[in-house]
């Protein structure tokens, strides 16, 4: 009988999630090569392939499909036992406010583990640019903030979010035109702020052919072959293209990730939340 290590059960389902071998490395806190070694070791033990590599990614292959399966429950077991064991009686409620952007890539996996470990916790998310946000943080409106630094909102630093230039890879090349169409967040959002700013030294002229304060409305538009969108590289659907300065696109500085708290969260629940955020996302 072969071992499931849960470790490697850990790297499987972070791939399964990211469809990129890097992506699922920064999730795991493991380099690259280590997390594709451990992955190629499983599948010369099973004499099977777990995953279809691809140039930009990676897919599961139907026998992958049935060990994700079995590895989510083995973790959300390993996770129910641990919290049944050492801290059975947390209980109470957590908002955490987190921007469209984070909340579909960096939150999910982390709720999921939290909820698991403390079934006994309700979890509230609110969904707003980190901007609106920060006097939410003041007032006590919500507990815990997982956000951009923003004028206003300050907190523990987790770490640096590079942003990239999103295309569609349908589109017929529409980097190329001047003025650039690009699709942006709504004014105060640091993402766009950075974007233009980019833009404007390296002298590209643009135009802004949608905003929106809606992450998915971004990606709409750049889905239809519409305009290029300068997002946070962990929320950019695996399918899209990465542009840069190869692409003649100027780089755009990072947006700084940070986890800030009401001062009514100070009581465990939050805390634990806290805890595993920082320690699923520092890097």
């Amino acid at each position: 009988m072969k071992t499931l290590d849960l470790d490697v059960m850990t790297m499987i389902v972070a791939v399964a999630d990211t469809g990129n071998i890097s992506r699922a490395a920064e999730v795991v806190h493991r380099s690259q090569s280590a997390v594709s070694m451990q992955i190629r070791t499983l599948e010369a033990a099973l004499g099977k392939p777990l995953f279809v590599r691809r140039p930009r990614g990676v897919s599961l292959t139907q026998d992958g499909e049935v060990l994700l399966s079995f590895a989510r429950r083995m973790l959300a077991l390993r996770d129910e036992a641990w919290a049944a064991v050492v801290r059975p009686d947390v209980t109470g409620r957590v908002v955490i406010g987190v921007p469209d952007d984070y909340a579909s890539s960096l939150l999910p996996s982390i709720l999921k583990k939290f909820s698991a470990t403390y079934p006994r916790v309700e979890i509230q998310v609110v969904g707003l640019p980190s901007v609106a946000l920060a006097p939410m943080v003041k007032d006590g409106s919500v507990d815990l903030v997982c956000a951009t630094r923003v004028k206003g909102l300050s907190g523990e630093f987790i770490r640096f979010e590079p942003m990239v230039w999103a295309a569609a890879p349908s589109a017929p090349e529409i980097w190329r035109e001047r003025p650039l169409p690009i699709a942006v967040f709504l004014p105060g959002s640091v993402a766009r702020e950075n974007a233009i700013r980019s833009l404007e030294r390296a002298g590209i002229p643009y135009r802004t052919s949608f905003e929106s304060p809606s992450l998915m409305g971004l990606l709409s538009m750049v889905e239809a072959g519409l305009a290029v969108a300068p997002l946070a590289r962990c929320a950019v659907p695996p399918h899209f293209s990465l542009l840069g300065q190869a692409q003649g696109l100027p780089e755009i500085a990072a947006l700084e990730v940070i986890l800030a708290r009401s001062a009514k969260s100070k009581r465990p629940p939050c805390d634990f939340l806290a805890e595993k955020i920082m320690s699923e996302l520092r890097r």
